[in-house]
């Protein structure tokens, strides 16, 4: 039995034993689901770079695209450069449109392989001369480099619109020139300010339920252009009042870390498809029970996937927009890449007190592919805190 000393929050160190087996998931049990199901997925930085909080983002392409590589052979989707691939916080749009690139020319290789392509305004930095139409003009840049690359575009949310708009009709007029000009349909994804807290008050208000109708009537009068909504504000009653009142033929895709398990099965009136920043951490767990899915065994997509969400709500938890930090934790427990340093220092953005119970609801939810390295692993971490 594997064991090891973990920290506790009152300070005192407990020997734990690790107590689950890994959940085995073959490749054949990574059929294409009923639902369609993106990881949102992270960037391995390059360890020795000069890695500063203000420099540029040192990748390490090799890795990060490999990760890609396991994403796709589990029969997941990739949703590339988004917030879980800290954009915005440490991966700027060089970057992106780097990572994009040659991500799309991984996917190309690999029949069938599902990718969207995250495109924002990131590069142009809100402030009190930003006008409506420097953001349109910032989203078109993005999108023609996004579309000369062949990608499918994911809509980010725009921090640079949230400052500059002065009610839900910019966001009508915006919303509407760029889908008015795109050549696919588009996933737009609605960032809570949970996650970005420079996104509050987005749609023209900070009412969500009034912020909401005026993104539903948006999705209306462009469904031919919007293949559908990424949801992210970790209320399942939010979400279900969206679904429920979506334009025909426009999907709703879960973005919440919270209560993804039951929006992904649905309901009577729908179900949601799935952009999730956790199915980079549970992705095992998430081929699986998809495949259980498929073949009609809520059963068994419950017994596997229920036991990430103590999991993935410790990882989310507030404040959230450092989630991050944990998901490339858990990445580098499971031998994912060989280090535990991220861009813009962001592995400090947990204590040891949040990773050792990242690693205990892990093994709870046999998300530790390795025990024994998983531990050996944690000990590293831990001693650099002087628990040993």
């Amino acid at each position: 039995m594997v064991t090891i000393n973990l920290p506790l929050a009152d300070g005192r160190v407990e020997s734990y034993a690790l107590r689950n087996s890994p959940l085995n998931v073959p490749k054949a049990a990574a059929a294409r689901p009923q639902r369609i199901a993106y990881a949102a997925a992270h960037v391995v930085a390059d360890p020795l770079a000069d890695n500063s909080p203000v420099g540029d983002a040192a990748i390490d392409w090799e890795r990060t695209i490999a990760f890609r590589d396991y994403l796709w052979d589990l029969g997941l989707g990739v949703a590339e450069a988004m917030d879980t691939a800290q954009r915005g916080m440490g991966l700027d749009w060089r970057a992106a449109r780097e990572l994009i690139r040659r991500s799309l020319d991984a996917a190309r290789t690999r029949p069938g392989a599902l990718i969207g392509c995250g495109v924002g305004t990131d590069h142009l930095p809100p402030g009190p001369n930003v006008r409506v139409d420097d953001v349109i003009a910032a989203y078109e840049e993005q999108i023609e480099a996004i579309e000369a690359m062949g990608g499918r575009v994911i809509l980010m949310a725009s921090r640079a619109l949230a400052a500059a708009a002065r009610g839900a009709d910019d966001y009508a007029r915006v919303y509407g020139r760029i889908l008015a000009q795109v050549k696919e349909p588009v996933i737009i994804h609605w960032l809570g300010e949970m996650f970005d807290p420079a996104l509050a008050g987005y749609w023209g208000s900070r009412d969500h339920s009034i912020a909401m109708q005026t993104a539903l009537a948006i999705i209306s009068d462009h469904s031919d252009k919007v293949d559908g909504i990424k949801m992210s504000l970790l209320s399942k009653e939010k979400e279900i009042g969206m679904r429920r009142r979506l334009a025909q033929g426009v999907r709703m895709y879960t973005g919440d870390d919270f209560n993804y398990p039951e929006l992904i099965a649905g309901d009577d009136a729908g179900y949601s498809h799935a952009l999730l920043g956790i199915f980079d951490a549970i992705a095992p767990a998430a081929a699986a029970s998809l495949a259980r899915l498929a073949a009609g065994d809520r059963q068994g997509y419950d017994a596997i996937l229920a036991p990430t969400v103590p999991l993935s709500r410790h990882i989310f938890k507030a404040p959230t927009q450092f989630y991050k930090t944990g998901i490339v934790f858990l990445a580098y427990l499971n031998g994912l890449q060989d280090h535990f340093i991220m861009i813009g220092g962001q592995q400090g953005a947990r204590s040891v007190i949040h990773l050792a119970e990242l690693f205990r609801l892990a093994d709870a939810a046999r998300m530790l592919n390795d025990p024994d390295r998983a531990a050996h692993r944690m000990r590293a971490v831990l001693a650099t805190a002087g628990v040993h």
